[in-house]
């Protein structure tokens, strides 16, 4: 959800700079994102009901603070939905293989923990959660 009109613009040139095509990266994004919270929630001992309390900070801070392995740990071997599993083996991929894709993911890490603060600091309310984020983004009638 971007905040300013201009930011979406701003990541995709970002992106093609890059060398990341566009939707694969806003993907990776996605998947950079539930995987700081899921890691997050591990280490609180959180369950997946819970995701929602979660802060928005915790989770940016996450998502440049632990390196790729410890956010890929503790996750399901399987997933319910085909195309998480696809994007968390495509994250796997980049994180294992190192070089570029390693700073590939560093970079896209960056984004995502920007665009977290960005929300968090433009929230209605103080110290925003994840919870609050999945509230406005069905308000605003964008997928979960």
């Amino acid at each position: 959800m971007d905040q300013e009109p201009w930011r979406q613009a701003r990541r995709h040139e970002n992106l093609q700079a890059w060398g990341i095509d566009t939707a694969a990266g806003e993907r990776m994004i996605e998947v950079f994102a539930a995987l700081a919270a899921h890691a997050v929630a591990v280490d609180a001992s959180l369950s997946a009901a819970e995701l929602d309390v979660l802060s928005l900070k915790v989770v940016a801070d996450a998502a440049t603070g632990k390196r790729d392995y410890e956010l890929l740990a503790g996750l399901p071997d399987t997933f319910a939905d085909d195309r998480d599993g696809q994007a968390v083996n495509v994250f796997r991929l980049h994180a294992y293989k190192g070089g570029q894709y390693s700073h590939r993911l560093a970079r896209l890490g960056t984004e995502l923990r920007h665009a977290l603060l960005v929300l968090a600091e433009r929230a209605p309310i103080q110290s925003p959660t994840c919870g609050a984020v999945f509230r406005r983004a069905a308000e605003a009638g964008l997928p979960r």
